[in-house]
Protein backbone atom coordinates (compact mmCIF):
# COMPACT_ATOMS: atom_id res chain seq x y z
CA UNK A 1 0.00 0.00 0.00
CA UNK A 2 1.31 3.45 -0.95
CA UNK A 3 2.29 5.75 1.90
CA UNK A 4 0.59 9.13 1.87
CA UNK A 5 2.88 12.01 0.88
CA UNK A 6 1.95 15.67 1.13
CA UNK A 7 3.28 17.90 -1.64
CA UNK A 8 3.23 21.61 -0.81
CA UNK A 9 2.98 23.65 -4.01
CA UNK A 10 4.39 27.19 -3.89
CA UNK A 11 6.11 28.67 -6.94
CA UNK A 12 5.71 25.43 -8.90
CA UNK A 13 2.09 25.45 -10.04
CA UNK A 14 2.44 22.63 -12.55
CA UNK A 15 2.59 18.84 -12.83
CA UNK A 16 5.21 18.54 -15.58
CA UNK A 17 8.93 19.00 -14.92
CA UNK A 18 8.49 19.57 -11.19
CA UNK A 19 11.58 18.30 -9.37
CA UNK A 20 10.06 17.96 -5.90
CA UNK A 21 6.90 16.30 -7.23
CA UNK A 22 8.98 13.96 -9.38
CA UNK A 23 11.03 12.91 -6.33
CA UNK A 24 7.88 12.36 -4.28
CA UNK A 25 6.43 10.20 -7.06
CA UNK A 26 9.42 7.88 -6.87
CA UNK A 27 8.22 6.93 -3.38
CA UNK A 28 4.44 6.89 -3.65
CA UNK A 29 1.50 7.36 -5.99
CA UNK A 30 -0.60 8.69 -3.16
CA UNK A 31 0.58 12.29 -3.33
CA UNK A 32 -1.82 14.91 -1.99
CA UNK A 33 -1.02 18.26 -3.52
CA UNK A 34 -1.98 21.36 -1.60
CA UNK A 35 -1.56 25.14 -1.67
CA UNK A 36 -1.91 27.67 1.13
CA UNK A 37 -3.38 31.10 0.53
CA UNK A 38 -1.13 32.60 3.17
CA UNK A 39 -2.83 35.53 4.97
CA UNK A 40 0.61 36.96 5.83
CA UNK A 41 1.30 37.34 2.11
CA UNK A 42 -2.16 38.32 0.92
CA UNK A 43 -2.41 41.10 3.52
CA UNK A 44 0.74 42.86 2.34
CA UNK A 45 0.47 46.22 0.61
CA UNK A 46 2.53 45.22 -2.43
CA UNK A 47 0.24 42.58 -3.92
CA UNK A 48 -1.09 43.15 -7.44
CA UNK A 49 -4.70 42.19 -8.23
CA UNK A 50 -3.56 40.97 -11.67
CA UNK A 51 -0.96 38.74 -10.02
CA UNK A 52 -3.52 37.19 -7.67
CA UNK A 53 -5.81 36.59 -10.64
CA UNK A 54 -3.04 34.85 -12.58
CA UNK A 55 -2.08 32.73 -9.57
CA UNK A 56 -5.66 31.57 -8.98
CA UNK A 57 -5.96 30.64 -12.65
CA UNK A 58 -2.81 28.53 -12.35
CA UNK A 59 -4.21 26.84 -9.24
CA UNK A 60 -7.47 26.02 -11.00
CA UNK A 61 -5.61 24.31 -13.83
CA UNK A 62 -3.33 22.52 -11.37
CA UNK A 63 -6.37 21.13 -9.54
CA UNK A 64 -7.67 19.72 -12.86
CA UNK A 65 -4.27 18.18 -13.63
CA UNK A 66 -4.37 16.30 -10.32
CA UNK A 67 -7.95 15.16 -10.97
CA UNK A 68 -7.08 13.94 -14.48
CA UNK A 69 -4.48 11.65 -12.92
CA UNK A 70 -6.85 10.41 -10.24
CA UNK A 71 -5.29 12.53 -7.50
CA UNK A 72 -6.35 15.15 -4.96
CA UNK A 73 -5.38 18.81 -4.82
CA UNK A 74 -6.39 20.91 -1.81
CA UNK A 75 -6.50 24.64 -1.13
CA UNK A 76 -6.43 26.22 2.32
CA UNK A 77 -6.68 29.80 3.43
CA UNK A 78 -4.35 29.62 6.40
CA UNK A 79 -0.68 29.81 7.26
CA UNK A 80 1.32 26.88 5.88
CA UNK A 81 2.76 26.16 9.33
CA UNK A 82 -0.72 25.53 10.77
CA UNK A 83 -2.02 23.50 7.87
CA UNK A 84 1.02 21.31 7.31
CA UNK A 85 1.21 20.16 10.92
CA UNK A 86 -2.52 19.43 11.04
CA UNK A 87 -2.50 17.60 7.70
CA UNK A 88 0.56 15.54 8.56
CA UNK A 89 -0.88 14.53 11.94
CA UNK A 90 -4.48 13.84 10.91
CA UNK A 91 -3.69 12.06 7.64
CA UNK A 92 -0.72 10.23 9.13
CA UNK A 93 1.44 11.44 6.25
CA UNK A 94 4.68 9.61 5.64
CA UNK A 95 6.50 12.81 4.62
CA UNK A 96 6.15 16.32 3.22
CA UNK A 97 7.84 17.51 0.03
CA UNK A 98 8.29 21.02 -1.31
CA UNK A 99 10.53 23.11 -3.55
CA UNK A 100 12.76 25.81 -2.10
CA UNK A 101 12.64 29.56 -2.63
CA UNK A 102 15.24 32.36 -2.43
CA UNK A 103 13.04 35.06 -0.87
CA UNK A 104 13.82 36.02 2.75
CA UNK A 105 10.22 35.55 3.95
CA UNK A 106 10.00 32.06 2.47
CA UNK A 107 13.41 31.00 3.75
CA UNK A 108 12.66 32.12 7.30
CA UNK A 109 9.25 30.42 7.22
CA UNK A 110 10.71 27.20 5.82
CA UNK A 111 13.51 27.18 8.37
CA UNK A 112 11.03 27.46 11.25
CA UNK A 113 8.75 24.85 9.71
CA UNK A 114 11.62 22.41 9.16
CA UNK A 115 12.68 22.83 12.78
CA UNK A 116 9.16 22.06 14.02
CA UNK A 117 8.78 19.05 11.72
CA UNK A 118 12.09 17.68 12.93
CA UNK A 119 11.02 18.08 16.56
CA UNK A 120 7.82 16.15 15.81
CA UNK A 121 9.68 13.43 13.87
CA UNK A 122 7.89 14.24 10.61
CA UNK A 123 9.95 13.61 7.49
CA UNK A 124 10.38 16.41 4.99
CA UNK A 125 12.32 16.85 1.74
CA UNK A 126 13.05 20.16 -0.02
CA UNK A 127 14.50 20.68 -3.50
CA UNK A 128 15.75 23.46 -5.79
CA UNK A 129 13.28 23.45 -8.65
CA UNK A 130 12.89 27.07 -9.78
CA UNK A 131 16.56 27.39 -10.76
CA UNK A 132 18.63 25.37 -13.18
CA UNK A 133 21.63 25.92 -10.91
CA UNK A 134 20.88 26.49 -7.23
CA UNK A 135 22.78 28.91 -5.00
CA UNK A 136 26.25 27.58 -4.32
CA UNK A 137 26.63 25.93 -7.73
CA UNK A 138 27.82 29.09 -9.50
CA UNK A 139 30.67 30.68 -7.55
CA UNK A 140 33.79 32.66 -8.45
CA UNK A 141 36.83 30.54 -9.23
CA UNK A 142 39.17 32.93 -7.42
CA UNK A 143 37.76 32.70 -3.91
CA UNK A 144 34.58 30.58 -4.15
CA UNK A 145 32.21 33.46 -3.39
CA UNK A 146 28.92 34.51 -5.03
CA UNK A 147 29.15 36.56 -8.21
CA UNK A 148 28.09 40.18 -7.91
CA UNK A 149 28.56 40.98 -11.61
CA UNK A 150 26.38 39.41 -14.27
CA UNK A 151 28.96 38.97 -17.07
CA UNK A 152 31.23 36.45 -15.32
CA UNK A 153 28.17 34.81 -13.71
CA UNK A 154 26.73 34.16 -17.18
CA UNK A 155 29.99 32.70 -18.47
CA UNK A 156 30.22 30.28 -15.55
CA UNK A 157 26.51 29.49 -15.52
CA UNK A 158 26.39 28.74 -19.25
CA UNK A 159 29.15 26.14 -19.02
CA UNK A 160 27.44 24.07 -16.35
CA UNK A 161 25.56 20.98 -17.50
CA UNK A 162 21.81 21.48 -17.54
CA UNK A 163 19.49 18.81 -16.13
CA UNK A 164 16.82 17.48 -18.50
CA UNK A 165 13.13 18.09 -17.70
CA UNK A 166 11.39 15.62 -15.37
CA UNK A 167 8.30 13.69 -16.49
CA UNK A 168 4.92 14.32 -14.93
CA UNK A 169 3.33 11.69 -12.67
CA UNK A 170 1.25 9.41 -14.88
CA UNK A 171 -1.32 8.37 -12.27
CA UNK A 172 -2.07 9.29 -8.67
CA UNK A 173 -4.14 7.87 -5.82
CA UNK A 174 -6.68 10.20 -4.26
CA UNK A 175 -7.90 10.54 -0.69
CA UNK A 176 -10.46 7.99 0.46
CA UNK A 177 -13.84 9.08 1.80
CA UNK A 178 -12.73 9.20 5.43
CA UNK A 179 -9.59 11.15 4.61
CA UNK A 180 -11.64 13.62 2.57
CA UNK A 181 -13.85 14.26 5.60
CA UNK A 182 -10.74 14.95 7.65
CA UNK A 183 -9.39 17.58 5.23
CA UNK A 184 -12.83 19.20 5.01
CA UNK A 185 -12.83 19.52 8.79
CA UNK A 186 -9.36 21.04 8.61
CA UNK A 187 -10.68 23.83 6.39
CA UNK A 188 -10.06 22.77 2.80
CA UNK A 189 -11.88 25.26 0.57
CA UNK A 190 -13.06 25.66 -2.99
CA UNK A 191 -10.76 27.88 -4.97
CA UNK A 192 -11.94 31.48 -4.44
CA UNK A 193 -12.07 34.29 -6.97
CA UNK A 194 -9.65 37.20 -6.65
CA UNK A 195 -12.40 39.54 -5.43
CA UNK A 196 -13.17 37.11 -2.57
CA UNK A 197 -9.62 37.74 -1.40
CA UNK A 198 -9.98 41.49 -1.68
CA UNK A 199 -8.34 41.85 -5.10
CA UNK A 200 -10.31 42.82 -8.17
CA UNK A 201 -8.92 42.62 -11.70
CA UNK A 202 -11.19 43.22 -14.67
CA UNK A 203 -8.64 43.30 -17.48
CA UNK A 204 -7.26 40.54 -19.63
CA UNK A 205 -3.89 39.04 -18.77
CA UNK A 206 -1.00 39.18 -21.25
CA UNK A 207 -0.65 35.40 -20.92
CA UNK A 208 -3.49 33.16 -19.79
CA UNK A 209 -2.78 31.36 -16.49
CA UNK A 210 -1.57 27.80 -16.25
CA UNK A 211 0.84 25.24 -17.57
CA UNK A 212 -0.99 24.61 -20.85
CA UNK A 213 -0.90 28.27 -21.89
CA UNK A 214 2.77 28.60 -20.90
CA UNK A 215 3.79 25.57 -22.96
CA UNK A 216 1.79 26.81 -25.94
CA UNK A 217 3.43 30.23 -25.72
CA UNK A 218 6.86 28.60 -25.49
CA UNK A 219 6.13 26.60 -28.63
CA UNK A 220 4.88 29.65 -30.53
CA UNK A 221 7.75 31.85 -29.40
CA UNK A 222 10.40 29.34 -30.38
CA UNK A 223 8.85 28.53 -33.75
CA UNK A 224 7.90 32.08 -34.81
CA UNK A 225 9.84 34.68 -32.78
CA UNK A 226 13.04 33.27 -31.28
CA UNK A 227 15.20 33.60 -34.37
CA UNK A 228 14.46 37.37 -34.44
CA UNK A 229 14.65 37.83 -30.68
CA UNK A 230 17.87 39.81 -30.37
CA UNK A 231 16.65 42.38 -32.91
CA UNK A 232 13.02 42.61 -31.79
CA UNK A 233 13.12 42.29 -27.99
CA UNK A 234 13.83 46.00 -27.39
CA UNK A 235 10.91 47.34 -29.44
CA UNK A 236 7.81 47.60 -27.25
CA UNK A 237 5.40 47.88 -30.19
CA UNK A 238 6.51 44.45 -31.45
CA UNK A 239 5.50 41.03 -30.11
CA UNK A 240 9.13 40.02 -29.75
CA UNK A 241 9.55 38.59 -26.25
CA UNK A 242 8.54 35.26 -24.73
CA UNK A 243 5.94 36.71 -22.31
CA UNK A 244 6.78 33.81 -19.97
CA UNK A 245 7.83 35.93 -16.98
CA UNK A 246 4.66 35.31 -14.97
CA UNK A 247 4.71 31.61 -15.84
CA UNK A 248 8.27 31.40 -14.52
CA UNK A 249 7.43 33.44 -11.43
CA UNK A 250 4.62 31.08 -10.41
CA UNK A 251 6.22 27.98 -11.86
CA UNK A 252 3.57 27.31 -14.50
CA UNK A 253 6.62 26.38 -16.55
CA UNK A 254 10.06 25.22 -15.45
CA UNK A 255 13.35 26.79 -16.58
CA UNK A 256 14.58 23.28 -17.53
CA UNK A 257 11.71 22.94 -19.99
CA UNK A 258 12.61 26.28 -21.55
CA UNK A 259 16.31 25.46 -21.75
CA UNK A 260 15.56 22.08 -23.35
CA UNK A 261 13.55 23.89 -26.02
CA UNK A 262 16.52 26.16 -26.78
CA UNK A 263 18.70 23.06 -27.13
CA UNK A 264 16.29 21.63 -29.69
CA UNK A 265 16.16 24.92 -31.59
CA UNK A 266 19.99 25.17 -31.49
CA UNK A 267 20.32 21.75 -33.09
CA UNK A 268 18.07 22.87 -35.94
CA UNK A 269 19.91 26.16 -36.52
CA UNK A 270 21.16 26.89 -40.00
CA UNK A 271 23.20 30.02 -39.26
CA UNK A 272 25.37 31.78 -36.71
CA UNK A 273 22.83 34.60 -36.63
CA UNK A 274 20.14 32.17 -35.48
CA UNK A 275 22.41 30.87 -32.73
CA UNK A 276 23.11 34.45 -31.61
CA UNK A 277 19.37 34.98 -31.11
CA UNK A 278 19.09 31.82 -29.04
CA UNK A 279 22.08 32.88 -26.97
CA UNK A 280 20.52 36.29 -26.38
CA UNK A 281 17.42 34.61 -24.93
CA UNK A 282 19.49 32.21 -22.87
CA UNK A 283 21.24 35.23 -21.37
CA UNK A 284 17.87 36.51 -20.18
CA UNK A 285 17.26 33.19 -18.41
CA UNK A 286 20.66 33.63 -16.78
CA UNK A 287 19.75 37.18 -15.69
CA UNK A 288 16.75 35.71 -13.90
CA UNK A 289 18.94 33.21 -12.09
CA UNK A 290 21.62 35.83 -11.34
CA UNK A 291 19.12 38.01 -9.48
CA UNK A 292 17.76 34.98 -7.62
CA UNK A 293 21.28 34.04 -6.52
CA UNK A 294 21.95 37.64 -5.47
CA UNK A 295 18.83 37.74 -3.29
CA UNK A 296 19.72 34.39 -1.75
CA UNK A 297 23.26 35.41 -0.77
CA UNK A 298 22.42 39.05 -0.01
CA UNK A 299 18.90 38.99 1.50
CA UNK A 300 19.40 42.57 2.70
CA UNK A 301 18.82 43.64 -0.92
CA UNK A 302 15.09 43.26 -0.27
CA UNK A 303 15.29 46.19 2.16
CA UNK A 304 17.84 48.56 0.69
CA UNK A 305 20.69 49.33 -1.70
CA UNK A 306 23.62 47.06 -2.40
CA UNK A 307 26.05 49.98 -2.67
CA UNK A 308 26.84 51.35 0.77
CA UNK A 309 26.99 55.03 -0.19
CA UNK A 310 23.46 54.86 -1.58
CA UNK A 311 22.03 54.33 1.88
CA UNK A 312 22.41 58.06 2.47
CA UNK A 313 21.42 59.28 -0.99
CA UNK A 314 19.45 62.57 -0.70
CA UNK A 315 16.34 61.62 -2.68
CA UNK A 316 13.92 64.49 -3.24
CA UNK A 317 10.83 62.24 -3.04
CA UNK A 318 8.29 64.73 -4.35
CA UNK A 319 4.85 63.15 -3.80
CA UNK A 320 3.17 65.07 -6.64
CA UNK A 321 5.84 64.09 -9.15
CA UNK A 322 5.60 60.48 -8.02
CA UNK A 323 1.85 60.52 -8.53
CA UNK A 324 2.31 61.99 -12.00
CA UNK A 325 4.75 59.17 -12.80
CA UNK A 326 2.33 56.53 -11.47
CA UNK A 327 -0.54 57.90 -13.56
CA UNK A 328 1.47 58.36 -16.76
CA UNK A 329 1.24 62.15 -16.66
CA UNK A 330 4.87 63.29 -16.74
CA UNK A 331 4.79 64.96 -20.16
CA UNK A 332 7.36 62.48 -21.51
CA UNK A 333 5.38 60.34 -24.01
CA UNK A 334 7.46 57.14 -23.85
CA UNK A 335 7.39 57.21 -20.03
CA UNK A 336 3.67 57.91 -19.88
CA UNK A 337 2.85 55.25 -22.48
CA UNK A 338 4.73 52.65 -20.46
CA UNK A 339 3.01 53.59 -17.21
CA UNK A 340 -0.39 53.47 -18.90
CA UNK A 341 0.45 49.99 -20.21
CA UNK A 342 1.35 48.89 -16.69
CA UNK A 343 -1.79 50.32 -15.12
CA UNK A 344 -4.13 48.92 -17.76
CA UNK A 345 -2.61 45.48 -18.37
CA UNK A 346 -0.56 44.60 -15.28
CA UNK A 347 2.50 44.22 -17.49
CA UNK A 348 5.17 46.42 -19.04
CA UNK A 349 7.73 45.72 -21.76
CA UNK A 350 11.20 45.24 -20.31
CA UNK A 351 12.82 48.06 -22.30
CA UNK A 352 10.14 50.37 -20.94
CA UNK A 353 10.72 49.13 -17.38
CA UNK A 354 14.27 50.41 -17.68
CA UNK A 355 13.16 53.72 -19.19
CA UNK A 356 10.56 54.52 -16.51
CA UNK A 357 12.84 53.35 -13.68
CA UNK A 358 15.64 55.57 -14.89
CA UNK A 359 13.20 58.46 -15.23
CA UNK A 360 11.86 58.05 -11.69
CA UNK A 361 15.29 57.85 -10.10
CA UNK A 362 17.44 60.06 -12.34
CA UNK A 363 14.93 62.66 -13.59
CA UNK A 364 12.51 62.89 -10.67
CA UNK A 365 15.17 61.94 -8.09
CA UNK A 366 12.74 59.71 -6.23
CA UNK A 367 13.85 56.74 -4.16
CA UNK A 368 13.87 53.60 -6.29
CA UNK A 369 12.05 51.71 -3.54
CA UNK A 370 8.94 53.79 -4.27
CA UNK A 371 8.98 52.56 -7.86
CA UNK A 372 9.88 49.02 -6.86
CA UNK A 373 6.82 48.84 -4.61
CA UNK A 374 4.51 50.41 -7.18
CA UNK A 375 5.61 47.83 -9.74
CA UNK A 376 4.84 45.03 -7.28
CA UNK A 377 1.42 46.55 -6.67
CA UNK A 378 0.66 46.37 -10.41
CA UNK A 379 2.72 43.69 -12.18
CA UNK A 380 1.13 40.33 -12.83
CA UNK A 381 4.64 38.89 -13.17
CA UNK A 382 6.03 40.80 -10.17
CA UNK A 383 8.91 38.83 -8.68
CA UNK A 384 10.95 40.14 -5.75
CA UNK A 385 14.38 39.08 -7.04
CA UNK A 386 13.90 40.29 -10.63
CA UNK A 387 12.05 43.47 -9.68
CA UNK A 388 14.52 44.44 -6.97
CA UNK A 389 17.49 43.62 -9.18
CA UNK A 390 16.12 45.65 -12.08
CA UNK A 391 15.29 48.66 -9.93
CA UNK A 392 18.66 48.67 -8.21
CA UNK A 393 20.37 48.42 -11.60
CA UNK A 394 18.35 51.39 -12.88
CA UNK A 395 18.96 53.44 -9.72
CA UNK A 396 22.74 52.84 -9.82
CA UNK A 397 22.54 51.35 -6.33
CA UNK A 398 22.89 47.70 -7.33
CA UNK A 399 25.26 45.16 -8.80
CA UNK A 400 26.53 46.84 -11.94
CA UNK A 401 30.22 47.43 -12.82
CA UNK A 402 29.18 50.68 -14.57
CA UNK A 403 26.56 51.96 -12.17
CA UNK A 404 26.01 55.53 -13.40
CA UNK A 405 23.60 54.94 -16.26
CA UNK A 406 21.03 57.59 -17.19
CA UNK A 407 18.49 56.95 -19.92
CA UNK A 408 17.38 59.86 -22.08
CA UNK A 409 13.65 59.30 -22.71
CA UNK A 410 13.80 61.00 -26.11
CA UNK A 411 16.76 59.01 -27.44
CA UNK A 412 15.23 55.79 -26.08
CA UNK A 413 11.95 56.52 -27.89
CA UNK A 414 13.73 57.49 -31.11
CA UNK A 415 15.73 54.28 -31.06
CA UNK A 416 13.12 51.78 -29.87
CA UNK A 417 9.80 53.32 -30.93
CA UNK A 418 10.89 55.28 -34.02
CA UNK A 419 7.41 55.39 -35.59
CA UNK A 420 5.75 56.13 -32.22
CA UNK A 421 3.52 53.06 -32.58
CA UNK A 422 3.82 52.18 -28.90
CA UNK A 423 3.29 55.79 -27.81
CA UNK A 424 0.21 56.15 -29.99
CA UNK A 425 -1.24 52.87 -28.70
CA UNK A 426 -1.13 53.95 -25.06
CA UNK A 427 -1.55 57.70 -25.44
CA UNK A 428 -4.47 57.98 -27.87
CA UNK A 429 -5.08 61.62 -26.95
CA UNK A 430 -1.88 62.65 -28.77
CA UNK A 431 -1.91 59.99 -31.49
CA UNK A 432 -2.60 62.56 -34.22
CA UNK A 433 0.56 64.55 -33.51
CA UNK A 434 3.69 64.32 -35.66
CA UNK A 435 5.85 61.26 -35.03
CA UNK A 436 8.93 63.41 -34.51
CA UNK A 437 7.23 65.37 -31.76
CA UNK A 438 6.00 62.20 -30.07
CA UNK A 439 9.35 60.44 -29.91
CA UNK A 440 11.34 63.50 -28.92
CA UNK A 441 8.69 64.69 -26.49
CA UNK A 442 8.95 68.18 -27.98
CA UNK A 443 5.24 68.84 -28.04
CA UNK A 444 4.27 72.50 -28.04
CA UNK A 445 2.39 73.52 -24.88
CA UNK A 446 -0.57 74.71 -26.97
CA UNK A 447 -0.76 71.37 -28.78
CA UNK A 448 -0.49 69.44 -25.52
CA UNK A 449 -3.25 71.54 -23.96
CA UNK A 450 -5.57 71.12 -26.93
CA UNK A 451 -5.10 67.33 -26.74
CA UNK A 452 -5.59 67.17 -22.99
CA UNK A 453 -1.97 66.11 -22.49
CA UNK A 454 0.45 67.50 -19.89
CA UNK A 455 3.63 69.48 -20.39
CA UNK A 456 6.89 68.00 -19.03
CA UNK A 457 7.05 68.15 -15.24
CA UNK A 458 10.88 68.37 -15.26
CA UNK A 459 13.69 69.22 -17.69
CA UNK A 460 15.73 66.11 -18.46
CA UNK A 461 19.08 67.86 -19.00
CA UNK A 462 18.74 69.89 -15.83
CA UNK A 463 17.75 66.84 -13.75
CA UNK A 464 20.58 64.80 -15.27
CA UNK A 465 23.11 67.39 -14.07
CA UNK A 466 21.50 67.48 -10.65
CA UNK A 467 21.56 63.71 -10.23
CA UNK A 468 25.20 63.47 -11.30
CA UNK A 469 26.13 66.12 -8.75
CA UNK A 470 24.28 64.28 -5.98
CA UNK A 471 25.85 61.00 -7.03
CA UNK A 472 29.34 62.50 -6.93
CA UNK A 473 28.59 63.94 -3.50
CA UNK A 474 27.55 60.64 -1.87
CA UNK A 475 30.31 58.67 -3.57
CA UNK A 476 33.07 60.67 -1.88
Amino acid sequence: MDNLILFWHRKDLRITDNLGLHEAYQNSKKIIGFFCLDPDILSRDDIAPARVTYMLGCLEELRKKYQERGGTFLVFKDSPQNIILKLAHNLKANSIYWNKDVEPYSRNRDRELAKTLKEKNINYHAFWDQLMHPPGDVLTKSNNTPYTVYGPFWRSWEKLEKVAPFPAPSSLISLDENEQKIVDQLGAINLPKAENLGYEWQGDLILAPGEKSALERLEYFCSDLLLYYDDNRNFPAIDGTSLLSAALKFGAIAPRTIWQKTVEEWENCQSDEARENITAWRKELAWREFYQHCLYFFPELAQGPYREHFKEFPWENDEKKFQAWCEGKTGYPIVDAAMRQLNETGWMHNRCRMIVASFLTKDLIIDWRWGEKYFMQKLYDGDLAANNGGWQWSASSGMDPKPLRIFNPASQAQKFDPEAQYIRQWLPEISSLDTGDLVTGKILPMEAQSCGYVTPIVDHKEQQRKFKALYAQVKK
